[in-house]
Formats: structure tokens, sequence, C-alpha cells
């Protein structure tokens, strides 16, 4: 992706509603794929038990994140459940100079990115069905029960955005879903509207005539 003229990059915008396994794939296909990197976001939620500052996200506090958000250092932010969560805008450009990118954000997100990088390739993951989300929620035991019942009510608007995005996964079986995820992003850095310095374009190039 070319943001500045000079980036042949790509930045790949995932959303899901809560519990349909984005993160759980993000990672199995961070770990497969060295040319990708993951968006780090700042968040003021606890940290999981498995999570590891800034790996998973920069836990700061909610001073600390208003103060930031003053001075723009965000590109977009978002307050989910009483917590503030923001992607910073220079530590994204930062990322793009050195790998393509995977950012994991919600729809609302999804807009403000794509408004300053309208190249970015996003892709909407859904459950199989609303009772299966409710179940992987209730599996998961992070939440209570009405938290839970919170991220049903949200699951249903994030959903209707779907159409928004380019790709959309129907997460059923993990292996599947993670497969259709490494094709997507295969495919997309052989698209020669993405990748005029590819060095397969450059090959071809070099058949030609001169």
């Amino acid at each position: 992706m070319n943001h500045d003229g000079t980036m042949n990059t790509i930045l790949f915008v995932v959303s899901a509603p809560s519990g349909a396994g984005k993160s759980s794939l993000l990672q199995a296909l961070l770990a497969t794929d060295d040319r990708l990197s993951l968006s780090v976001s700042h968040t003021t939620r606890p940290a999981r038990p498995n999570e590891q500052p800034g790996v998973h996200y920069h836990f700061i506090d909610t001073a600390t994140f208003e103060q930031l958000h003053q001075q723009g250092h965000f590109i977009e932010s978002a307050s989910v459940f009483g917590q503030y969560y923001g992607t910073s805008k220079t530590a994204l450009q930062h990322q793009l100079h050195h790998s393509d990118v995977a950012l994991e954000i919600d729809w609302q997100g999804a807009r403000a990115i794509r408004t300053c990088f309208p190249q970015a390739i996003t892709i909407f993951i859904a459950p199989p069905s609303i009772e299966t989300l409710r179940q992987r929620l209730l599996q998961r035991g992070q939440d209570n029960p009405q938290i839970i019942q919170q991220r049903m009510q949200q699951a249903e608007s994030e959903l209707s955005h779907y159409h928004e995005y380019d790709y959309l996964l129907i997460n059923a079986t993990f292996a599947t879903t993670l497969q259709q995820l490494q094709h997507i992003v295969a495919a997309e850095r052989l698209r020669l509207t993405q990748n005029t310095t590819h060095p397969v374009n450059q090959q071809v190039r070099r058949m030609l005539p001169a």
C-alpha cells in the first residue's frame, strides 16, 4: 500500500463481534507469516491473565488516554463497556514502513481507518450463528452474564455492517477460516494495484522489450 508514495506494504483491517474468534485467528496467522505484524492498540481496560503489555495492548490509565486523545495521538478511538481503546497513527505508519500490518478493530474504527488509509484491505469475521456466539462467550468465562448480554446486543449491531468490508468469513471451523485468511493475504500481496514494486511484478517487467 503506497500510503505516502514510498511504502509498498498492506494494511489488513479485521473486525468481528466479540467471541467470533478474530484474536485467536490473527495470532495463528501471525505465527505462520513473518511478513505480517500486529498493530498494538492502547486501552484502559485491565490486562487479562494471558495478555502481555506491548504485545496484546498498551495498557494505560484513563488520564493518560484522555491526554493522548486531546493531543490527536489516535487515528481512531472508542469507548467499549466503559473502557477506552485507540490506535496510534504514528505507530501504525511506522509499522507500515517495515511490514504488512494486521489491525484488529470494530466497524466504527474500520471506517476511520479507511478515511486515512483508503487502500486498506478490510475483512469481517462472523460466527456461524448467534447461538454459537453466545456459547463461545459463555465457554470463554471472561465476562459476567450482564456483560455477555451486552456483548450479544452489540454483536447484532456489528453484524449489520458486514457489507462495508472487502471480505466476509464465517468462522465455523477454525482451521478452515485460518486457511481462508492466509489465502486473502497471499492474494492481496499478488494484486498488481497493490504491488507495483513487488519482486514478481519486476520479474515480469524484465521479460518485456525495452
